[in-house]
């Protein structure tokens, strides 16, 4: 087994958690609202279980940059370049085919499904390059 680097995993977690703030709060919040339907009164009531989410997500992101580190460890990706490869190749082959999949299952219009990925993929690709060169 390979020493993690948990320090850089940390940080990379809480670089994916700040990347979705801009994402979904920032650059597209108002598009993620209009795709989902929501109004503001209905996210005003969403705000009660947000601090568990976050938290749950949270440990999503220590999971998957774990699993990120010990694969550029074990694959001895150590260039930006290699990290961003082995991230945009990660979410091609399971988050965005896996996210697609279910959304073809889902009543979520295509745009909803196109802002998760594009999302995943930045923030795959950023985890990619920070723990490589870390």
């Amino acid at each position: 087994m390979y020493p993690l680097n948990y320090l850089g995993i940390v940080v990379t977690a809480l670089v994916i958690f700040a990347i979705g703030a801009l994402w979904y709060g920032l650059l597209f919040g108002r598009q993620w609202m209009a795709v989902h339907g929501y109004t503001p009164e209905q996210l005003e009531g969403m705000k009660q279980g947000m601090a568990r989410a976050y938290f749950l997500s949270f440990l999503c992101y220590l999971l998957l940059a774990a699993v990120m580190d010990y694969l550029i460890v074990r694959l001895g990706i150590d260039t930006p370049q290699g990290g961003a490869k082995l991230g945009a190749a990660l979410w091609a082959g399971f988050l965005a085919t896996a996210g697609f999949t279910a959304y073809l299952y889902s009543s979520e219009k295509l745009a909803t499904w196109l802002l998760d990925a594009s999302y995943q993929l930045v923030f795959m690709v950023a985890a990619g390059v920070l723990l490589a060169v870390w």
